[in-house]
């Protein structure tokens, strides 16, 4: 069974206990979350000098910590392992390259400080994300942009919930060699992930 499976039959069958547990999120509190995510890049993701180049698809863990300023705003740091993309060039295998993205967002909560079994929160910030394990003779430059999500953690208890999220990053790096650009990975990463989130 794929990672993804089990963290999806984990929170069908949590649902359950959930029936009867209830938070709030409240000033002061501190969180962690882990997971497994899914990005889908799209197609199209920029070029190496003339040809057209593609980044597949990648699945990963991926980790987190955030703190409540108020009942309804907050800040979240994550991150996840590094994600292995495999490359194509004109259609043809180019070889592959590791991502490792890191977020700082501000997340509002709308039913920050309301007895909730179910708590969603959107936020926005900076996403840096940078690349390694290049295909010989080739580096990618670091990438900064903006990043937006949507999640929404459900109570089990009250400090233990499952989670799950999707975002949406701005992704752009230009591709060397031999100390010129020659092209540029150019996508906007589609994340929908699942776990749990732990608060303190």
């Amino acid at each position: 069974m794929s990672k993804m499976k089990l963290i999806t039959a984990a929170i069908v069958s949590a649902s359950a206990l959930a029936s009867q547990a209830a938070l709030a999120y409240e000033a002061g509190d501190v969180f962690v979350r882990g997971g497994v995510a899914q990005t889908d890049t799209g197609s199209e993701n920029g070029n190496v000098g003339t040809a057209g180049l593609d980044v597949d698809n990648a699945r990963g863990f991926t980790y987190g910590a955030g703190y409540l300023f108020s009942d309804k705003v907050g800040v979240e740091l994550n991150s996840s392992e590094k994600f292995e993309h495999d490359l194509s060039a004109a259609g043809a295998s180019a070889g592959s390259v590791d991502r490792l993205p890191v977020n700082l967002l501000v997340n509002y909560y709308p039913l920050g400080g309301l007895d909730s079994k179910v708590q969603p929160y959107v936020g926005v910030g900076l996403n840096y994300t940078s690349f390694s394990s290049e295909p010989t003779g080739l580096s990618i430059d670091e990438s900064y942009g903006a990043i937006g999500q949507a999640g929404v953690d459900l109570a089990v208890t009250d400090n233990f919930m499952l989670n799950g999220y999707v975002s949406y990053a701005d992704v752009s790096a230009d591709i060397n060699a031999g100390g010129a650009t020659i092209g540029e990975v150019d996508m906007e990463p589609v994340t929908i992930g699942g776990g749990i989130t732990y608060r303190f």
